[in-house]
């Protein structure tokens, strides 16, 4: 079988280097595209760890509201009021004009029986609602994810509501809390999708 020399092939067909530059090349390709690879596992692994610092923090607040429910429905009136006038005492009588303890202790004044209950019935249920999407997300069930950004954005939008006329710092926090918790579980949910198809049922 005939076989043209190097020499019978035009120059610009098959440079002397061509096969060279061609495997540089892809050994090029293919560390460039490791690299992303592993540029994005390291960033999703960096949202996952947030998300699950973020569970960490929302458990232990709607834990904290619960207990903090269940004491306000139990003691009176009278004994928040003597409460608060035992922690503020120190801070007015070196500042009068303190504004953390003027601030709780006209909370605590103002406080009647009825918002009381209030307080505690919302307390409750919004840390028992938490906690039971919070235990969902931690299991990685898929169907937590949408339902959890649901509910998290209802609270989001009747904490607004509520900092409309109450201009609690308090809520502020809540609600940014709440904000970063919306993000992380989207992304959390997008990169699950993708692993899970099907979801853990």
């Amino acid at each position: 079988t005939y076989q043209p020399s190097r020499e019978a092939v035009p120059h610009r067909l098959c440079p002397p280097d061509c096969f060279w530059m061609g495997s540089a090349l892809a050994e090029r390709s293919h560390a460039l595209l490791k690299m992303t690879g592993i540029k994005r596992l390291f960033d999703q692994n960096r949202v996952h760890f947030a998300f699950e610092i973020s569970l960490m923090f929302k458990g232990a607040f709607a834990l904290a509201e619960i207990a903090t429910s269940i004491f306000a429905y139990v003691v009176t009136t009278q004994f928040l009021l003597d409460l608060a006038r035992v922690i503020t005492r120190t801070e007015l009588t070196e500042d009068p004009r303190d504004f953390v303890a003027n601030y709780l202790l006209d909370a605590a004044q103002g406080l009647s029986v009825s918002s009381q209950h209030f307080t505690a019935f919302y307390l409750f249920n919004h840390g028992v609602v938490k906690f039971w999407l919070i235990i969902g997300l931690w299991q990685k069930k898929l169907g937590y994810y949408p339902a959890a950004i649901a509910v998290f954005g209802l609270f989001i939008l009747y904490q607004l509501y509520r900092y409309s006329f109450a201009h609690s710092l308090l809520l502020l926090l809540i609600t940014a809390l709440d904000v970063a918790v919306i993000g992380l579980t989207w992304f959390e949910y997008q990169h699950l999708r993708h692993i899970l198809p099907n979801g853990l049922k």
